[in-house]
């Protein structure tokens, strides 16, 4: 396993420089000058805006802007921003902190509900149960996250005050020497719960659909006739091997969430790294777009890499180092 994962991680240098490359081309070509935007608009100094662009390198041709993008990420210099006039390692380093608490807790109550709840459709199959747990779960899965939220804000939050609108909270736990503020956990609940509704009916369908797959199987049927009580045949023999494309979808959700939070992050005024990135899209902070962007690439790896790992758990079978 461990040749495997060496291999991967080098093969990170290849993928994030690809992927860096292509942040920078698509941030080089939005339109808009950044430069005019710091000189206070359209009317501004030309002399200022040029004096501008001097400064922070805007008016290098292209090819040196991209190289000196480049050796600064080889240092691990993400760049400064250009409206919060601090580095964007910081920025991101204050952002995706909330990004990842709201992601880590969305992913694990819809791992949680969404395995119960294919577990019950494939127990009570082709019965009302199941087709009830089917519709929810259809329901659940084409809801718009930004419609959930505003419904749920409505519903907890305004009509029945059990949880407050907005926010992340000012009395949350610091962590001592990281400078990391979770958050309060009745602000967490209303965001938490619309970015897990909506994945755990697609967990809810992807186990089920396994399930059936692996409960007709030789080896479930022959510790059916012996014996074996429908408890442990489903939690301890036919779940674990059904697990594996429901792990892969699991992962693929939770790094969904950690860059597709936006919307959610925008409703509940929770101060993620989406937000953060779509505000430098708009105000053309371009050293935040690239790095909050690059951050989450590589978040993305490293999950489907957990995920690679997690299959060699659930089925041994599975050997990394041969594939």
């Amino acid at each position: 396993m461990i040749p495997y994962v060496l291999r991967r991680l080098l093969w990170l240098v290849p993928v994030l420089w690809t992927v860096a490359t292509l942040i920078w081309i698509c941030v080089f070509l939005l339109p808009g000058d950044p430069a005019r935007l710091l000189a206070g608009g359209q009317r501004s100094d030309p002399q200022v805006v040029a004096r501008i662009r001097a400064d922070w390198g805007l008016d290098d041709p292209a090819p040196v802007q991209y190289l000196r993008y480049l050796s600064g990420l080889a240092r691990g210099d993400l760049g400064t921003s250009y409206l919060q006039r601090r580095s964007v390692a910081r920025v991101i380093g204050e952002a995706f902190p909330p990004t990842a608490i709201l992601a880590v807790s969305a992913i694990l109550l819809a791992s949680v509900g969404g395995i119960a709840v294919g577990l019950l459709s494939a127990a009570y199959v082709r019965r009302w149960l199941d087709d009830l747990l089917a519709f929810l779960s259809l329901v659940c899965v084409s809801l718009p996250a930004f419609w959930l939220g505003l419904m749920l804000i409505l519903l907890f939050a305004s009509r029945l005050g059990w949880l407050p609108v907005l926010g992340y909270g000012m009395d949350g736990f610091r962590i001592p020497g990281t400078g990391i503020r979770l958050p309060e956990l009745r602000h967490l609940v209303l965001p938490a719960a619309t970015l897990s509704l909506i994945s755990l009916g697609t967990i809810a369908r992807i186990t089920r659909a396994s399930l059936l797959d692996v409960l007709q199987r030789d080896f479930i049927r022959s510790s059916a006739a012996q014996g074996t009580a429908p408890a442990v045949l489903y939690l301890r023999h036919a779940l674990k091997n059904a697990l594996i494309p429901v792990i892969t979808v699991i992962g693929i959700d939770f790094a969904g969430l950690l860059g597709g939070a936006v919307a959610t992050e925008f409703v509940f005024a929770w101060p993620g790294l989406g937000k953060a990135i779509v505000r430098g899209i708009a105000d053309r902070d371009l050293p935040v777009v690239e790095g909050g962007v690059l951050c989450l690439c590589l978040a993305f790896v490293l999950v489907n890499l957990a995920v690679d790992l997690c299959y060699v758990l659930l089925d041994p079978r599975i050997r990394l180092e041969r594939t």
